[in-house]
């Protein structure tokens, strides 16, 4: 469903994404993490159109996003790292817009809204401007636009940024639900307890380029023949293992 081949992006001699090969199937969770600037968000909005890569492909659902972007975007979401919304419109015109945008009938798009509205608790403040959201109202009204048309395929930087633990709790159910719908999720997260119980496997980039993939068992052999048998077996201590474990132990002589 997801397909990246030899994706690439310089900004003049600065690499942020180097040759990334990538194939993830219908229904996969997939988590895609990395240190700060490792490239994460450029392979999300390469994917999502809104960055063309200096080389390469980015399929999403058989379609190419550079060639047929229209048809691309029909069977996309996207949560990005930063709500974006336009705060003079209220939670319901928002709604009502992305509705126009993706075509959705207008029954369908007004049962669904109000389901959605329903389910983030936000029903109440629907007539309110999202200027007078909080940062976890606007996030919830995002996630509502991206379900809205039926996405096949969701890309999300950073979901759970501003939402609380029940807003969080949610998400990550809503999430767990559209995978057993076939509903491919392709996730980018500093957040590895959510990674390590959502994803069905995990890619690892670092300074633009993928240094490992696979399930969390098989990520932690790797760090482990890397010659580190101390390995612990969860995601942060491998994630630590693989992205440079001596520059995050030398911190400790500092203290």
């Amino acid at each position: 469903m997801i397909k990246a081949i030899n994706l690439t992006k310089h900004y003049d001699k600065v690499v942020a994404l180097d040759n990334l090969n990538l194939d993830i199937p219908d229904g996969e969770i997939f988590g895609f993490l990395g240190p700060n600037g490792a490239g994460k968000t450029t392979a999300v909005k390469i994917f999502t159109g809104l960055l063309m890569p200096t080389k390469g492909e980015a399929i999403i659902g058989g379609h190419d996003i550079q060639k047929e972007p229209e048809e691309t975007k029909k069977i996309l979401g996207l949560v990005p790292d930063t709500p974006f919304v336009y705060q003079k419109l209220t939670g319901y015109e928002f709604l009502n817009f992305v509705g126009d945008l993706y075509d959705v009938p207008e029954g369908l798009r007004e049962k669904k809204i109000n389901e959605y509205l329903e389910m983030f608790e936000l029903k109440e403040h629907k007539n309110e401007l999202i200027e007078d959201y909080s940062h976890g109202m606007q996030q919830k009204i995002v996630f509502s636009a991206m379900l809205l048309h039926n996405p096949k395929v969701i890309f999300l930087d950073e979901p759970m940024v501003g939402l609380d633990p029940k807003g969080a709790r949610m998400i990550k159910e809503i999430l767990s639900e559209l995978s057993k719908r076939k509903v491919t999720v392709f996730m980018c997260t500093h957040t590895l307890e959510i990674a390590e119980k959502l994803c069905h496997r995990i890619g690892i980039i670092n300074k633009g380029r993928l240094i490992a993939l696979g399930t969390k068992e098989q990520l932690h052999k790797m760090a482990e023949e890397q010659g580190d048998r101390g390995v612990k077996d969860n995601l942060e201590d491998i994630f630590l293992r693989l992205t440079g474990a001596g520059e995050y132990d030398n911190i400790i002589k500092y203290l």
